[in-house]
């Protein structure tokens, strides 16, 4: 099982073996298990990890608002289906509140993680410090600021709390810039006491040197306020960075469809990974939400899917026919079940043939055919879906892959020294997908061809504020020019709890 496996790697921080795992797993350690060992140390961290599970589904929201609220992806109201008050349609539209579920839920499970990391980093403190506590403290410090880096990117000023035990009742907010600057600073304290080595489960040292090339890179929004000001050296030590996970034990799989393979924990692209699993780390439930509801015959699932998320038609035509991606990321056309057979809609009674062009976010029964409305939208495709798929993928979500590091380089080189200069790093990705590779690559063509290749992976959002663009019109989101959707509110339940939420940060 995959989760005894993730616990394993944990016991290996310590070089330790461990035993009888199936007997017990620990979703949570009680307090009063420790201090007593190493293992039950390892075994302590764990929960700074499992705040990562909701993150790819509407617990947690944070995928789907990276890719809902951009161009390329969409939760078109499908009739009767997936209106659920205006919550799909709020986020593509940037037309959220400070009550929206995506708002709430994202704060929250952002927060959760925070304070899961403190309350660990608390009690390793209460330890005696040797090389190993130290060691755990520093990976387990990388981990929180990974969840303040989320924070960062879709909140900006937050407070910034290091300890459970200490935190005030009712925190002020430091500044976006604060906090950018106090993420960085932990993160590069902690680099030396990180491990080396490629465990995707695990904040390493591999995983900070992409957070850090991450965070460097968008510092011209977290910190500059925008525009093509990076600040002194930023980009410079975005690119070192950057470098440095190059460096490591990664590479291109030789297809562009193995990094999403269902048992892709072993996969030569992933740098860091929400590891799920069918039965014993649940979460990952995209082909649930995007495939038609007879589509469950073509996988012979045991369950129906919920026929809603597609992706929206101008996307979708940005891949070459020739381009590998187009039909390895995305389902459409005529659709047959395992046995061959055409599969047939059971309200139309129309064989269902996916049309990739979904006409509107909004369809009702008054304006649009049955067929318009159940069928048309290309699916996701990307995420391996197993015949006798359950309701959650076994797919390791990709927080970090290798390949979009390639694209960062040839970003950060266009920013340094222009037009054709990131070139080397686009085209091998290119040539892997059988399309033709470029000469002088702008920045616009490598933003394009990084939502080709980075579609559904939770980028997309980060990637269109960074190049200024979020703000413009796209297909069925009009609102333009309001440099506040940039960012998204803090849940009016969190402003209630604490009015010093709404304070200028201090």
């Amino acid at each position: 099982m995959k989760k005894i496996i993730i616990i394993t790697i944990l016991f290996g921080v310590f070089g330790l073996g461990c035993t009888k795992l199936d007997e017990e797993i620990y979703d949570k350690i009680p307090g009063d298990l420790y201090p007593e060992d190493a293992q039950q140390v390892a075994l302590l961290g764990v929960d700074a990890y499992k705040q990562l599970q909701p993150l790819a589904d509407d617990e947690g929201w944070w995928f789907l608002a990276q890719e809902i609220s951009s161009d390329e992806f969409c939760g078109p109201t499908r009739d009767a289906d997936w209106f659920d008050g205006g919550k799909w349609l709020n986020v593509h539209r940037h037309d959220w509140s400070n009550d929206d579920e995506s708002v709430n839920r994202m704060w929250d499970k952002f927060f959760s993680g925070v304070t899961t990391s403190n309350q660990i980093i608390d009690l390793l403190n209460k330890l005696e410090q040797n090389e190993s506590i130290l060691n755990k403290k520093a990976e387990i410090a990388v981990m929180r600021s990974f969840y303040y880096y989320l924070i960062l990117d879709n909140y900006g000023a937050a407070p910034y709390l290091t300890s459970a035990e200490n935190a005030p009742a009712q925190p002020y907010k430091i500044s976006r810039e604060a906090l950018y600057d106090s993420i960085v600073s932990t993160v590069e304290r902690s680099l030396p006491r990180l491990q080396v080595a490629d465990k995707k489960y695990l904040a390493t040292r591999y995983m900070a040197f992409a957070l850090l090339s991450k965070l460097y890179l968008n510092s011209n929004i977290y910190k500059y306020g925008g525009g093509s000001n990076w600040g002194d050296e930023a980009l410079v030590k975005a690119n070192a960075y950057c470098d440095s996970v190059l460096a490591g034990p990664y590479s291109l799989s030789a297809t562009v469809s193995a990094p999403f393979i269902t048992e892709n924990q072993n996969s030569s692209e992933i740098i860091f990974s929400i590891p799920y699993d069918e039965d014993n780390f649940q979460g990952f439930r995209l082909h649930m939400r995007t495939l038609h509801y007879q589509m469950n015959l073509k996988y012979d699932m045991p369950v129906g899917p919920w026929n809603g998320l597609c992706v929206t038609p101008n996307f979708f035509d940005t891949y070459e026919e020739s381009d590998l991606r187009r039909e390895a990321y995305h389902i459409f056309g005529p659709q047959f079940a395992s046995d061959g057979s055409q599969i047939i809609d059971g309200l139309t009674e129309e064989p269902l043939n996916i049309d990739p062009h979904l006409p509107a976010l909004y369809m009702t029964a008054e304006n649009f055919t049955q067929v318009q409305i159940r069928a048309t939208g290309a699916r996701v495709g990307k995420y391996e879906i197993k015949m006798g798929a359950k309701e959650n993928l076994s797919n390791d979500f990709p927080l970090f892959r290798i390949t979009d590091f390639y694209l960062m380089k040839a970003e950060i080189e266009i920013r340094l020294n222009g037009a054709g200069s990131g070139d080397q790093w686009i085209n091998p990705i290119r040539e892997r997908a059988g399309v033709s590779t470029w000469t002088g690559a702008t920045l616009d063509d490598l933003l394009s061809e990084r939502g080709r290749e980075l579609y559904c992976e939770g980028h997309r959002r980060q990637d269109l504020i960074r190049y200024g663009k979020f703000t413009e019109p796209w297909w069925e989101k009009t609102v333009t020019g309001d440099p506040s959707v940039t960012l998204f509110p803090i849940p009016k339940w969190a402003t209630d709890a604490n009015p010093n939420l709404l304070l200028d940060p201090q």
